[in-house]
């Protein structure tokens, strides 16, 4: 006796197992790591499903609890913490809010976050770039004829390119890369 999928009683199992691959590539293909965790819930929620219509129960509910609840809680962690620029300042002279709101403009399509780390002095602050607790310091230039009231220093190749390649900062600071590396040119 041959089953026929199509039929009333199958289609329902036959469309809720159609999401499977349907979610899956939509989680490959998100661009924002947000969007591909809410995704991952999505797939995780429907391989549950599928899995107790068939009659396992027992791998239901540990695709619900361990493959969707507690990764997608691990990753939202890893996500969250990964996705940060930390730019090191001296505290006493905090950057004006309009640089902080251009460095944020080009870091944004990149799902970046700025979190600025406050340091006492230019020695400590320049010795958190060398021992890479920072990944970019801003600081008032020595020099008594600056252009620009600001200097910011990035030790990030990947950094140097998004800010240099979209930052209007000619008024307010000038961007350089840290002394250890040199900009790899765009092709």
């Amino acid at each position: 006796m041959m089953i026929d999928l199509l039929s009333q009683e199958y289609f329902y199992i036959v469309a809720i197992a159609a999401l499977l691959p349907l979610t899956a590539g939509l989680v490959i293909v998100q661009v924002n790591p947000y969007h591909a965790l809410v995704m991952r819930g999505i797939l995780g929620a429907v391989a549950a499903m599928v899995y107790a219509l068939f009659g396992a129960a027992d791998v239901a509910l540990t695709e619900a609890l361990v493959g969707t609840m507690l990764s997608i809680t691990l990753y939202a962690i890893a996500v969250r913490s990964s996705l940060i620029m930390r730019l090191g300042i001296i505290e006493p002279d905090l950057p004006p809010e309009d640089l902080l709101n251009t460095l944020r403009q080009p870091l944004r399509p990149y799902h970046l976050r700025l979190e600025l780390v406050p340091y006492p002095d230019h020695q400590s602050l320049a010795a958190a770039l060398q021992e890479k607790e920072v990944h970019g310091i801003c600081f008032t230039p020595t020099a008594a004829k600056t252009p620009v009231p600001y200097e910011i220093q990035t030790r990030v190749p990947r950094l140097y390119q998004i800010l240099s390649g979209h930052l209007p900062l000619e008024q307010m600071a000038t961007l350089n890369p840290a002394p250890e590396f040199t900009p790899v040119s765009q092709p």
